[in-house]
């Protein structure tokens, strides 16, 4: 590595790289947000950020006269330096991601510290000219409607939220269940003193076997018997990054999506597109990036998706960009967002990420329509926008002020967690506009039960709003369903009485965020964390540093530098 960094033209090393036959079978990588948090904990943040600081010039240099086949030299000894990425994995970040980072380092107009500020947050993204743009929002704002509870008799609608399935049909019951790997029991024996992977699924870095998801899916398709619609929110795919490939893809979302059409054969499912679906993960080129495709995952979902009920004139949307709208009663309207091409796990955004493929401009054009035509909007997507590039997340933060008449419900998944985001006013910061459900997952990763959550919202009738007006989550205690064989699975809460609620309004979730800043280190702050892991922990698990995780429910803008003025310090008395 010094030899590289002090002297890259010298190439008195004719070290050959005997490790190409990875390359089909490899075709994944860590995901990028694994190698900031690896990073973050073994180096404090000046550390890594130095790290990037010298790399990238480097990189720049070594691309420039074409000694590219040193880089990847350098990353495997960086891997070997930091020592905590699995040999496998390694190779397969070095082999897979490695055309589209050169690519990425050699064209993007970003110079080093910007580099380093969207791939690492080594610095505020918004104090660089080049990562701020805006987009274009017409008309005048109306004034603010907040809405109201509906008469007791009106209609209902009953609307199941999927997300985070991540099945591995490699999944060994009796395996080592703590590996080196992103998902472990799929191999080996458990050490001496550990327990090997439960039948049902495991908390330890595993995802959901193939027969535990079908096995839920029928309990829900038994229980729930008056669903009105779902709401899918990707991440079919599970976490084996080091040896996928499209074929493997296709094959995870053709097979849980026939099963899901078999189970709930008259359903209407509207689905969203997760960072998982693509092979490498998180990659989704824009149309800039030429030698790149992405149609032939996108072929795949407007077939499934279609057959699970989506209008047919859906297709050319999602052929584009697997985003669409669509009418799902009279007076709502759905729109599914492909936030991968908001992300910073996405690398080609560093070449040019303003508004990829104008959604967001489509977005606000479909608002903007609906406004018009008196009707209400459900966003779905994967990620939550607080997990968006910063100038990304701030403009739609500007949007969903704008239209906040319109905007009855937003759904996201993608942590795994139980949480809500908060959108307040851009005039007014202290003034609820919007907020944001986070489902939890199918996957038991990492340390919490599988779970699926259910809404009731205003029903079909004319001036419905079409809000929320509670939820429930059901979870599967994997503790007792591998103890006693057999899927257990139990209503968790409702939302409402759980946290002392009038309604699920924006103003409702502000005074809970309220009442729980002014006693973080109460009984409902404890109830919080223990729906947010699922019920695998309690608050007595909590500390006050963790606590205050609650300013991530404040706000939904990435690099938002006062989420958390207003949590309580740590006060050691």
């Amino acid at each position: 590595m010094d030899r590289i960094v002090n002297d890259p033209k010298t190439d008195d090393d004719n070290r050959s790289v005997t490790l190409t036959n990875y390359r089909h079978r490899i075709e994944h990588s860590l995901k990028l947000q694994a190698l900031r948090w690896a990073l973050k904990t073994k180096y404090n943040v000046p550390e890594y950020c130095e790290v990037c600081d010298i790399l990238v010039p480097v990189m720049r240099l070594i691309i420039e006269i074409n000694k590219t086949e040193e880089l990847r030299h350098l990353a495997l000894d960086l891997c070997r330096e930091f020592g905590f990425l699995d040999v496998d994995v390694c190779v397969g970040a070095v082999y897979e991601y490695g055309d589209c980072v050169l690519e990425v380092v050699s064209t993007s107009p970003l110079n080093n510290k910007e580099l380093c500020a969207v791939a690492f947050d080594c610095e505020n993204q918004a104090d660089f000219p080049i990562l701020r743009w805006n987009i274009t929002l017409p008309g005048r704002k109306p004034p603010p409607h907040p809405p109201q509870p509906p008469a007791p008799e009106s209609p209902k609608l009953t609307v199941l939220h999927l997300s985070d399935i991540h099945v591995d049909f490699g999944y060994k019951p009796g395996s080592l269940a703590e590996c080196y790997q992103p998902v472990c029991c799929r191999f080996g024996q458990p050490l001496h003193g550990q327990a090997g992977a439960g039948f049902w699924g495991d908390y330890r870095g595993c995802d959901l076997p193939y027969w535990t998801a079908e096995a839920i899916v029928q309990y829900i398709a038994a229980t729930e018997k008056n669903i009105d619609f779902v709401y899918f929110t990707g991440d079919l795919p599970p976490h084996n990054v080091w040896n996928q490939s499209r074929a493997d893809q296709i094959y995870t979302i053709n097979t849980i999506n026939q099963l899901l059409a078999k189970t709930f054969p008259n359903t209407t499912f509207y689905s969203a597109v997760g960072n998982h679906e693509s092979a490498p993960s998180n990659l989704f080129p824009t149309p800039i990036i030429p030698r790149e495709n992405i149609s032939w995952l996108y072929e795949v979902l407007a077939d499934r998706w279609i057959n699970l009920g989506l209008p047919a004139d859906t297709r050319e949307s999602i052929l584009h960009g697997a985003f669409y709208t669509a009418v799902i009663r009279p007076g709502l309207r759905l729109v599914s967002l492909n936030m991968n091409y908001c992300a910073p796990d996405n690398y080609w955004l560093f070449i040019n990420g303003t508004d990829p493929l104008d959604q967001l401009q489509w977005l606000v054009q479909w608002l903007q329509y609906a406004e018009d035509h008196e009707e209400k909007v459900h966003i779905i997507a994967h990620y939550p926008p607080r997990f968006c590039l910063a100038v990304f997340s701030w403009n739609f933060n500007r949007i969903i002020n704008r239209y906040e008449n319109t905007i009855a419900g937003q759904f996201y998944g993608h942590t795994h967690y139980d949480e809500f985001n908060m959108f307040y006013d851009e005039i007014d910061p202290t003034r609820p506009v919007s907020m944001a459900y986070i489902t939890p997952s199918l996957s038991p990763r990492p340390f919490s039960n599988p779970s699926y959550r259910i809404y009731t919202m205003d029903g079909n009738y004319s001036g419905s709003s079409y809000w929320v007006l509670d939820h429930r989550t059901v979870i599967m205690n994997l503790t007792a369903s591998n103890m006693y064989n057999h899927t257990i699975m139990h209503e968790e809460y409702y939302a409402r009485d759980a946290y002392q609620m009038e309604n699920l309004f924006p103003k409702d979730w502000d005074n809970l965020i309220e009442r729980l800043q002014n006693d973080i280190d109460g009984p409902l702050m404890g109830t919080v964390y223990k729906h947010y892991t699922k019920s695998y922990a309690d608050g007595s698990q909590c500390d006050h540093k963790c606590r205050r995780r609650l300013c991530g429910f404040k706000t939904t803008r990435s690099d938002d530098p006062h989420a958390c003025d207003s949590i309580p310090p740590f006060i050691d008395s």
